[in-house]
């Protein structure tokens, strides 16, 4: 007797990515220069330098680039995250990695780049532990009023 072994689909847990993607907002306003075009803040962290740029500001969203600036290591390649941050429902995601394309929200597996199912969670997972690290022990000036100025 032999037994099929039927293959589901990855199927993304809506819940917990817009969760993850809130908690991300919360955290990249702290980080956040300015939001204005061009606006930098330089973060070090672990003695790599970061520099966080807003590439572009509209009424509901912001764009931002994060890249290292200093080499880590010869075996790992520099970050480099495009994420933009939607003001309207309070969530910020990455939307390109490494000069990519756009990151789709599931993948089959395997593909021809070796992405994982669910890339799009993992690399906003990454983004989250990112910033988490900063906040608690990267050297940057904070933007603790994330109101401004609102109770």
């Amino acid at each position: 007797m032999s037994d099929i072994v039927v293959e589901r689909a990855y199927v993304q847990s809506l819940p917990k990515y817009i969760t993850l993607c809130e908690r991300n907002y919360l955290r990249a306003l702290k980080v956040l220069p300015q939001e204005e075009h061009g606006a930098q803040r330089a973060i070090e962290l672990a003695n790599v330098h970061y520099v966080i740029e807003v590439q572009g500001c509209a009424r509901y969203t912001t764009d931002i680039t994060i890249k290292q600036t200093s080499v880590s290591s010869e075996f790992f390649p520099n970050l480099h995250l495009s994420v933009r941050l939607y003001h309207d429902a309070k969530v910020a995601e990455v939307i390109h990695q490494d000069y990519h394309q756009r990151i789709k929200p599931s993948y089959r597996y395997p593909n021809p780049n070796m992405h994982q199912k669910d890339e799009k969670y993992q690399i906003n997972a990454f983004l989250a532990d990112w910033l988490m690290a900063c906040l608690e022990s990267g050297k940057t000036p904070l933007n603790w009023d994330v109101n401004n100025g609102l109770v």
